[in-house]
């Protein structure tokens, strides 16, 4: 259960860097664009599914990387 865990927190810190990151670039075009800084609901959505697409692959990579270290030290434990 841990290594689920371990793996979910850095998954949802990564979503949530590159989600904001996107939405600040979306809105700093929008802003380049109409000159005002209005929050269309597209753009909401748009930082959502981006943050869900990649907490989905960040989980299971960091899920993945989290089981390969606790078997790698299990093995050299009884070595």
């Amino acid at each position: 259960m841990k290594p689920n865990l371990k793996a979910c927190g850095q998954a949802m810190v990564t979503a949530m860097v590159n989600a904001l990151l996107a939405l600040a670039l979306m809105l700093l075009v929008e802003f380049t664009i109409s000159g005002t800084f209005q929050v269309p609901e597209p753009y909401l959505w748009a930082g959502i599914l981006i943050w869900l697409v990649i907490f989905a692959g960040q989980f299971w990579r960091q899920r993945h990387l989290c089981k390969s270290d606790d078997s790698s030290d299990a093995s050299q434990h009884t070595t």
